[in-house]
């Protein structure tokens, strides 16, 4: 049993260390966070989704962002839609469960936001719908996502995709990217920066 759970850990840092070399997700990971921040600097906000795991990893994030993540500091706005279950019922109920994201972004986000949709496969219909919306509307989509992409690689303006085709370690690697852009915008915002 011990091999096994070394073998999960050694997979685990694997994963990081394809991330780790892969300049041009870093680039990506960059460019989102320095959205962030510009976003951050105005009167916007970022709304996160996601299914199962992912609906997790979308409340997480968010509430790095609203409370704190790694000092104490004025509290940053960030909306995951995973969260309010008459919502999600009641659009699942009334329109399907393919609509319980696009359905509030279309009455919360604002133009000039960012929505962040999270699936380790890529291809979430609900998370697609919202990108649809979130289009019409004039938000920026980001995809967080593994394998190839799926369809939300295509659809998003920036897909940041974990180079693994392992659900666990998808997700593993979805909250260090998460942690990563949480911290730069707290230190560029209400800190000293980062080189």
């Amino acid at each position: 049993m011990k091999k096994y759970i070394k073998d999960q850990i050694k997979k685990s840092f694997e994963t990081k260390q394809a991330i780790y070399e892969n300049e041009n997700l870093i680039n990506k990971i960059e460019e989102v966070s320095k959205l962030c921040v510009a976003l951050y600097k105005g009167d916007k906000k970022t709304i996160l989704a996601g299914n199962g795991g992912s609906a997790a990893d979308a409340q997480h994030i968010a509430a790095e962002l609203v409370g704190r993540y790694g000092f104490d500091r004025p509290s940053i706005p960030s909306l995951a839609l995973t969260t309010d279950t008459s919502c999600l019922t009641a659009i699942g109920n009334d329109y399907g469960y393919d609509y319980v994201f696009s359905r509030q972004l279309e009455g919360m986000g604002q133009e000039g936001d960012i929505f962040i949709g999270i699936s380790t496969s890529g291809n979430s219909k609900n998370i697609i719908n919202a990108f649809i919306s979130a289009k019409k509307k004039g938000i920026t989509t980001v995809a967080l996502v593994g394998r190839d992409g799926g369809e939300m690689a295509k659809m998003a303006d920036i897909a940041l995709v974990v180079p693994s085709d392992s659900t666990p370690r998808i997700q593993e690697s979805h909250i260090l990217i998460g942690h990563i852009i949480c911290d730069i915008i707290e230190k560029e915002i209400f800190g000293d920066g980062v080189n």
